[in-house]
């Protein structure tokens, strides 16, 4: 425990634990360089399973593997594998994670729980691990420079469908996690900040970051995740999102020159939800209103793959990939039966009359 830590006041009622630290708060957010465009960097290797989508740059060094991607998907971004743009961001990593550990505690949280706080702007220290069961609520007071560092010994461990919300002008981009050893976030997790882990960072079926996951030495391994490091500039989605669901999951394929007609609906969240393409496009002659309605006439053959994102009352989101084939229509056995029958019939009728002719 760091001597300089000094004692917290807690008051415990009904509802949340508000803690606010006793001395004045020396927290400063440490510039992350040429990191900062990053959404995903890895010291090791970066492994993805499933639709993970990365908004930003995704990164590995000194490693070079960046596996599972596709299935993945990387928007607003480029991958940089071993080359010298993810070397310097990995360098300016290490620096901001050694000025996050050198600033002073204002209260030590050594042994507790972080679920059910609500923390005001200060440096919350943790001389070993720390487990997030629930939701930890962190309270900017109306100040959207307000800035939130935990420092934390060794682990951070979420538990499932565990949340942090940003509120009262809070950023996402001035929250701060820095990790002595790794961070494991568990399924359908939603987390706002940046995690600065010494080790790895893994990030369970369906969690959700908005922010960034650095890991200096280790992996990151994805599985299913939204990883949105442009929600940085921006207040998470609400704690505690439901799971929202797209359907159908894959879309009929068309037929150039044929009108092309199909609805996506969500289910899960809270209704009207707005339908946005973000990554890709629709098969030309077709798009996709906020409704979700893809619709219009095919223009060419070809395959289109785009991302959609819905979006519910509450600002909760779902993003899922469709990959629509526009092609020339191939006759089923019936249909050939019926052109084989025609020439028949016309070759028949040919010889007709030529018997006539005679």
């Amino acid at each position: 425990m760091n001597p300089r830590c000094s004692s917290f006041a807690a008051a415990v009622g009904l509802g949340a634990v508000l803690l606010t630290p006793h001395v004045s708060s020396a927290q400063t957010a440490p510039s992350l360089g040429t990191a900062e465009p990053f959404a995903v960097l890895a010291g090791s290797t970066v492994t993805n399973t499933g639709s993970s989508v990365i908004t930003g740059d995704l990164g590995v060094s000194p490693g070079s593997a960046a596996t599972g991607f596709p299935p993945g998907l990387v928007i607003g971004g480029s991958i940089h594998a071993a080359d010298a743009v993810a070397l310097q961001a990995q360098s300016d990593v290490t620096t901001a994670y050694n000025s996050l550990a050198s600033q002073s505690c204002t209260a030590d949280l050594t042994g507790q729980d972080l679920g059910g706080l609500t923390l005001t702007p200060g440096v919350y220290c943790f001389s070993s691990s720390v487990g997030l069961t629930g939701t930890l609520t962190l309270n900017a007071q109306g100040n959207p420079a307000a800035v939130f560092v935990f420092r934390i010994g060794s682990t951070l461990t979420t538990a499932s469908s565990s949340a942090v919300a940003v509120i009262n002008g809070g950023l996402n981009c001035n929250v701060f996690w820095q990790v002595g050893s790794s961070a494991t976030l568990g399924t359908g997790t939603t987390f706002a900040g940046n995690i600065l882990a010494l080790t790895s960072i893994s990030l369970t079926t369906g969690a959700r970051v908005f922010g960034r996951a650095l890991a200096r030495n280790g992996a990151v391994t994805l599985d299913t995740n939204t990883v949105d490091r442009s929600a940085c500039a921006a207040a998470a989605p609400p704690a505690g999102c439901p799971t929202i669901t797209l359907s159908p999951s894959m879309l009929p394929n068309g037929t150039p020159g044929t009108a092309y007609s199909q609805t996506i609906t969500a289910s899960g969240g809270t209704a009207p939800y707005t339908f946005t393409v973000i990554s890709g496009a629709p098969p030309a002659g077709l798009s996709l209103s906020a409704a979700g309605v893809l619709a219009g006439m095919p223009t060419s053959a070809g395959s289109s793959t785009f991302t959609v994102r819905a979006t519910d009352a509450n600002g909760c989101l779902v993003i899922l990939s469709f990959t629509v084939t526009i092609a020339t229509a191939v006759p089923t056995l019936a249909g050939w039966a019926m052109i084989a029958l025609s020439v028949l019939l016309g070759l028949a009728g040919v010889a007709a009359m030529r018997r006539r002719a005679m």
